[in-house]
């Protein structure tokens, strides 16, 4: 098989480069790529690794550090032009503007003058954005090869950034600006579901109101450290007691979100779905799993894994309809579904690939609305361009799912626990479709999740208010 260009690096000599002669990359910025800029540059300036400094500052945003762009210019410097062989001399940079994730740099070097005594060659450095506008402008000044060097290109590793503290503070900017809102929490009786709460009120998210044995709740607090000082306790002795409670201040007090404690779920979702004093709305009810996965470029929203066990076709449309709405609240668009079964095509021994199909052309008439809906996929169809590429899948939502409508509970369990565990993936969970968003958390969880699934249900909470 014949070599090509991306396969190799050539160099171009000093007597082959003229006045005038301009090269160009162009390259898009991540927020992986300040990460790892900070990481090896150690230059931890809360401009570019804090999101709640940045969202305070001037710019309003992360932004990369303007030194990056200077890198580009190195980069088409020591790969092709003039390339292999290259020495650095010289480098001046005036930095016009800040760069955030997600703007895409064309950095240009023009040669302007070349010196025959000691074979250097000066260029012009210029980067743009996006929208032509001037990012960075310099001179660099390069010792230029005489000689034609041919190199194989390298191969460098990939490189997977799992920084949990990070993304759990990204994922909490996304609720900046918006008041705290009043939380029942059903029977907080462990060190983790009375610490997640306060951890999101410290976080400006809420506003717990604490319902369970009002001893209880307080020997655990001391015992953990954890300060409940002028917190609202309503004092009930078991856990029953509790779910009906916290169902009752949501559904009567103007409380505006509910949250499960140590209690088994089956107890406090009896008095959610109760048809006379619970929480029902038209709506079937389902859960969300919010994950965040530090290989995949988006957040992934998993449906349903923790309440319909085996929901039929019309349970189905309900479920995405849900996540949809979710996905939504949280500032993606369109968002694009991937309908989840075992193959992409058709298959009529396997219901699920039906399902999926009906489910599309649902969508299309308009009895599921503002997603892109796409089915049946398989996993690795969903989520990785690779694997889309290499079928010859043509569709819009393959390799980039927002939201994984899985077919029945079980494997929705799997998909999102492989996630957290084996991928480190930082969670979040919600209820949907009652008049409260509910932070239905599982007893293994971390306060962070915690923490994160109550930052959904305050966005969620603050758009019922809006939508009022």
């Amino acid at each position: 098989m014949a070599e090509t260009n991306e396969s190799f690096l050539q160099n171009r000599t000093f007597d082959e480069i003229r006045v005038g002669d301009s090269a160009q990359l162009t390259r898009s910025l991540t927020v992986e790529d300040i990460q790892l800029f900070a990481t090896i540059s150690g230059d931890l300036n809360p401009t570019h690794v804090d999101p709640e400094f940045a969202h305070a500052s001037q710019f309003r945003d992360v932004v990369g550090h303007s030194l990056w762009g200077g890198v580009l210019i190195s980069a088409i410097l020591g790969n092709e032009f003039p390339g292999p062989g290259t020495v650095y001399v010289s480098q001046s940079i005036n930095f016009a503007r800040p760069i955030t994730a997600g703007d895409t740099l064309t950095v240009t070097v023009t040669a302007q003058e070349k010196s025959d005594k000691n074979h250097h060659i000066v260029f012009n450095c210029k980067a743009v954005n996006q929208d032509g506008t001037k990012v960075l402008d310099g001179r660099a000044e390069v010792a230029a090869p005489t000689e034609k060097i041919r190199r194989p290109r390298v191969s460098l590793p990939n490189i997977t950034i799992s920084d949990r503290e990070t993304r759990y503070r990204r994922l909490l900017s996304l609720t900046a600006g918006l008041a705290p809102i009043p939380l029942a929490v059903a029977y907080p009786c462990d060190a983790d579901s009375l610490l997640g709460p306060i951890q999101a009120a410290e976080a400006g998210l809420v506003r717990p109101i604490l319902i369970g044995p009002n001893k209880k709740i307080r020997a655990i607090a001391e015992a953990n450290g954890i300060d409940i000082k002028g917190v609202r306790i309503i004092n009930v002795d078991s856990d029953h007691e509790a779910a009906r409670a916290a169902v009752a201040l949501c559904r009567d007090e103007g409380v505006e979100a509910l949250m499960k404690g140590s209690q088994h779920t089956n107890h406090l979702m009896s008095a959610v779905v109760a048809k006379e004093n619970g929480l029902r709305t038209e709506r079937r009810i389902s859960h969300v799993f919010l994950a965040d996965v530090a290989s995949y470029p988006r957040l992934l929203l998993i449906t349903d894994a923790a309440v319909n066990i085996a929901p039929t076709l019309e349970e189905k449309a309900d479920i995405i309809q849900n996540a949809i709405d979710l996905a939504k609240i949280m500032g993606v668009e369109e968002p694009k579904v991937a309908i989840l079964a075992g193959v992409e095509t058709i298959n009529p021994r396997m219901p699920s690939t039906l399902e999926a199909a009906a489910l599309c052309k649902m969508a299309d008439r308009g009895q599921i609305r503002g997603g892109l809906l796409d089915g049946p996929l398989a996993f690795d169809n969903a989520v990785s361009p690779r694997a889309v590429q290499v079928k010859g899948i043509k569709s819009p939502v393959a390799g980039q799912a927002d939201i994984l409508a899985v077919p029945n509970l079980e494997a929705g369990n799997m998909i999102a626990k492989q996630l957290e565990y084996l991928a480190g993936a930082l969670m979040g969970g919600i209820v949907l479709g009652a008049r409260v968003p509910i932070v239905l958390t599982s007893r293994a969880d971390t306060a962070q999740t915690r923490a994160v699934s109550c930052a959904i249900a305050q966005l969620i909470a603050h758009h019922h208010r809006e939508a009022k």
